[in-house]
């Protein structure tokens, strides 16, 4: 079963670049470089256009050439998550519409004042949630989102590219584990965590489930975690709709059984997850062989 190697696309002099023509050409003309990136990306990196177009192909049903299509339109897309993110970050916030299609269920969690657990996924472009969560009362919760080490270098690197205050700190997953102590501390003073819980790291623990038509492994410990506290939950997701637009998505999930697994969690995290997919088939942004394809294939 594959496992991500902690690497993610981007570098942070890509960042400056791209930040600097945001800054003093424009946005649209940070789209039009992207048009020649994403070129780069589909002729060069190789094993990755592989990897995402069997995702097209294999988990999605599409065909030969369609399946070419929508490799160069997901990463121009997702080049354009990116390049929204920094815009955003410098002061674009009004070129863009947010709207909360799950304003209520967030709003909900927040006035209940136990904390919680959030679920998210690498779709979308959930980097821009502190944006989302600026329009509502947070004066009485603390968000904290937990990362892999590497994944906190790639957001440090970020900052450094652009600074910008938030309200939201990080609980970077160390060999050490005292990332479990933070965590613990973070849910017993009520505060919100957010997980982007669909990569699996090797070495840690795992729980299989099938995901687009194959069993895939997802890392325990946010599932497990949110079992054993019996915190509230949310998944949410923030995806791309049209134009400048992006819509934040939060759903509160029933279950049926008396006392809730980390497999009845996980179950209701892949059907939500599916949904996106289906929904937004461009903005699955996990460039490695997830699902062991390219191996089998």
């Amino acid at each position: 079963m594959a496992q991500w190697d902690g690497k993610s696309k981007g570098t942070p002099l890509g960042y400056k670049i791209f930040i600097a023509v945001i800054k003093y050409i424009g946005l649209n003309a940070a789209y039009f470089v992207l048009y020649f990136v994403a070129f780069y990306y589909v002729v060069f990196s190789v094993r990755t256009t592989r990897a995402s177009r069997l995702f097209f192909t294999k988990r999605l049903g599409q065909s030969y050439i369609r399946s070419w299509i929508s490799v160069c339109k997901n990463y121009f897309v997702f080049g354009q998550t990116l390049i929204d993110r920094s815009a955003i970050a410098l002061g674009f916030r009004e070129k863009f519409q947010l709207t909360h299609s799950g304003r209520d269920a967030i709003q909900q969690l927040l006035d209940k004042g136990e904390g919680g657990i959030i679920f998210s996924a690498h779709v979308g472009n959930f980097n821009i949630a502190r944006y989302f969560f600026d329009d509502l009362d947070l004066s009485q919760t603390r968000i904290s989102i937990v990362v892999t080490d590497q994944e906190n270098e790639q957001i440090k690197q970020f900052v450094g590219a652009v600074s910008y205050d938030t309200i939201i700190q990080f609980i970077v997953i160390k060999e050490d584990m005292s990332h479990v102590f933070a965590m613990n501390e973070a849910l017993a003073n009520n505060q919100l965590l957010i997980f982007a819980s669909d990569r699996y790291v090797e070495g840690i623990q795992y729980i299989e489930h099938p995901f687009l038509g194959t069993n895939v492994k997802f890392p325990l410990g946010p599932y497990k975690l949110a079992a054993r506290k019996k915190k509230p939950i949310l998944f949410m997701y923030i995806m791309r709709g049209k134009g400048k637009t992006y819509n934040l998505y939060a759903k509160t999930p029933i279950f049926k059984a008396a006392t809730i697994e980390p497999k009845h969690i996980v179950a209701a995290y892949v059907q939500q997850l599916e949904q996106m997919i289906q929904h937004y088939p461009l903005q699955w942004f996990n460039y490695y062989d997830y699902w062991d394809d390219l191996k089998n294939n």
